[in-house]
């Protein structure tokens, strides 16, 4: 008898609001514009994409190509998607001397 997988998919453990907050902030903590993409993507799975889409006032499709990972969405699509998420961006600010030290140490 063999063993039988599945694909993993994030999305099904996207079950709290906690968990959505933590997965997102994990994302913007790599930088990575496609890789936030693809991950506010994720969510936007685990929250049902046909809604969201109606509440950001997007299409499904052009919904999932901005969270693709693949195109280069623009910003303001992507605050709009994020509003209808109910997730709101926070600016802070990063001294430069403790930048400079996060490297040293590296």
């Amino acid at each position: 008898m063999g063993l039988t997988v599945k694909p993993f998919d994030a999305a099904e453990y996207l079950d709290s609001d906690e968990s959505i907050e933590e997965f997102l902030a994990a994302a913007f903590e790599e930088g990575d514009p496609a890789f936030i993409a693809k991950c506010v993507g994720v969510v936007a799975r685990a929250r049902n994409m046909s809604q969201l889409a109606r509440d950001a006032g997007m299409s499904r499709s052009a919904l999932y190509k901005a969270l693709s990972g693949e195109g280069n969405p623009e910003f303001a699509s992507i605050m709009k998607i994020l509003d209808a998420l109910g997730v709101k961006l926070s600016a802070k600010l990063v001294s430069k001397s403790s930048d400079a030290a996060d490297h040293e140490a590296a």
